[in-house]
């Protein structure tokens, strides 16, 4: 299975199995798999190979057809319901990376940290973690050696099946980590509990914690070796870059620091054969399948993953204003986020440091009006054009694909738990600097031990890792999320002001906590 080019939804075999109900009416209890499942999608055996691409797809697509008209989650429009963009508005449009024009519903929650529980953007990225958990759920329950001796699965296919599984488990440990990133105290279920209509019991913290850590290290060995598996699907280092992300927020989960553990497994991941790609903006481009520095990457392609979110929305709301869409390898540009001056001021005024993709013409440096796209610099970071200039093989949907983990990640995660925890602050040292080099050309941007401090390395993730989905977590685990560092219209004030230390954690979306007494809502909302 190639899911580069089969990365498609399923339209007629998978309705049956994902809009047998409305999803908000579902929430979090799983669906009635003896009712719809089993009955309709795994009477054939080659259906597991086709919910596997759907476990992997949803991170992608909305829906059972492209790139709208059948969605996965009701109650927002489908082409804002996507997993990638709604996992970047959270992550982003919250901190001092972006903002954005449009005033659709109650988008401008994000940037002025002003949310409450019925924010449909936080409502949709619960509910869309918690379908994939659903589907990945499903899976688990169907494919256990108990069901496919039923449906007298054999041969290469069960053996590829059990390969699956793995697969799955990691996809699912993904989506809670993204919950309890975001949401802390969620609802918790397993294909264990069983598929049917129950209530989810909440899970603390310190409990999703212990089982992510222990589900990833059982998955490790049943999962390829690094860069074994096939272009796009899970292997061992992700799993271990999933270990240190966990690992580094430890602390902020739990209150128990785990700086060791974050060392050890950012090792791992950097010594499983990866490399730094030389050209910085190639992980961005339309051929970044390439690239040898993406550990796990979200999927898209013009032709086969349709979508008006994912890398549709990440190149589109970038272009407006005096930017030729062209240029980009796009139809046409949305006019939507651009970056604060908070961020812009990280880089080097001289333009040095080639990571600062920034257009500037026609666009002032501070925001004066958010929905002015030519106040504050406009983003270059996203393109659908290849490493030799060629457009992408659709001027609408983007061929680039969504960098959910990559190398430098690890460098950056390493050097921090080193800085925090002690340890070899060489190789630290030594990690930035790789990072350093690439992004002048030369030494000349590199630093020394004694520059090597946790706000550096704050900054520095800025540097290499914006846009993508990291910013909010960061912030958070560095103490100024809230308070201690402003940037504007952070609070809503054109200045930036602190805001209530309950915006740390999202709110539970308050139609979930009106349908299942099992769940306490967040403190403060």
């Amino acid at each position: 299975m190639n899911f580069k080019t089969k990365y498609i939804v399923l339209a007629t075999l998978m309705s049956s199995l994902f809009l047998s109900s409305c999803f908000n009416d579902l929430n979090t209890v799983p669906i009635d798999e003896d009712i719809v499942t089993s009955a309709t999608v795994y009477d054939d055996p080659e259906a597991y190979v086709q919910v596997m691409a759907k476990l992997y797809a949803g991170l992608a697509v909305t829906g059972q057809q492209g790139p709208a008209g059948n969605p996965d989650i009701l109650d927002i429009d489908e082409g804002f319901s996507s997993y990638v963009r709604q996992l970047w508005k959270a992550q982003e449009l919250s901190t001092d990376e972006a903002v954005i024009a449009w005033n659709d519903g109650n988008i401008h929650d994000y940037h002025e940290q002003d949310w409450d529980s019925s924010n449909e953007f936080i409502g949709a990225m619960y509910n869309r973690i918690f379908f994939q958990i659903t589907l990945a759920n499903n899976f688990l329950a169907e494919s256990t050696d108990e069901r496919l001796d039923i449906r007298n699965v054999e041969g290469e296919l069960r053996t590829q099946i059990a390969g699956y599984r793995a697969e799955a488990r990691f996809l699912r440990a993904l989506s809670y980590w993204h919950a309890l990133d975001m949401f802390r105290n969620v609802p918790f279920v397993t294909e264990e509990d069983g598929i049917g209509a129950f209530l989810p019991k909440q899970a603390t913290p310190s409990e999703l914690v212990d089982f992510l850590e222990s589900e990833l290290k059982e998955i490790e060995t049943l999962l390829p070796a690094p860069r074994a598996n096939e272009y796009g699907r899970a292997d061992q280092a992700a799993a271990w870059m999933l270990l240190a992300k966990i690992y580094l927020n430890r602390e902020v989960y739990t209150g128990n620091a785990a700086w060791a553990d974050a060392i050890t497994y950012s090792k791992k991941v950097i010594d499983a054969g990866y490399s730094l790609t030389d050209n910085y903006i190639h992980n961005f481009l339309a051929d970044n399948d390439s690239s040898q520095e993406v550990i796990f990457p979200v999927l898209f392609d013009g032709k086969r993953t349709q979508t008006w979110g994912g890398a549709t929305f990440l190149v589109h709301a970038a272009v407006g204003g005096n930017m030729t869409a062209g240029d980009y390898g796009i139809d046409s540009g949305w006019g939507g986020y651009r970056a604060t001056a908070a961020l812009v001021d990280k880089f080097p005024a001289d333009s040095s440091d080639v990571r600062a993709v920034f257009f500037k013409d026609g666009q002032t440096k501070e925001i004066a009006t958010i929905a002015s796209f030519t106040d504050g610099y406009a983003y270059e970071k996203w393109r659908n054009i290849t490493q030799d200039g060629s457009m992408g093989s659709d001027l609408v949907h983007p061929d680039l694909d969504f960098p959910m983990f990559r190398l430098a990640d690890a460098h950056l995660m390493y050097a921090e738990a080193v800085v925090r925890g002690g340890g070899d602050r060489g190789t630290a040292l030594s990690l930035i600097n790789q990072l350093r080099t690439r992004a002048y050309g030369n030494d000349s941007g590199n630093i020394s031990d004694g520059e090597m401090t946790e706000d550096f390395i704050l900054d520095e993730r800025a540097r290499e890792l914006f846009l993508e989905c990291h910013r909010r977590t960061d912030l958070i685990r560095f103490g100024k999320f809230t308070s201690g560092y402003t940037w504007p219209w952070k609070g809503g004030v054109a200045e930036g002001q602190d805001v209530d230390a309950k915006y740390n954690i999202f709110p539970i979306p308050a139609s979930d906590i009106v349908a299942n007494p099992e769940l306490t809502q967040n403190p403060g909302y």
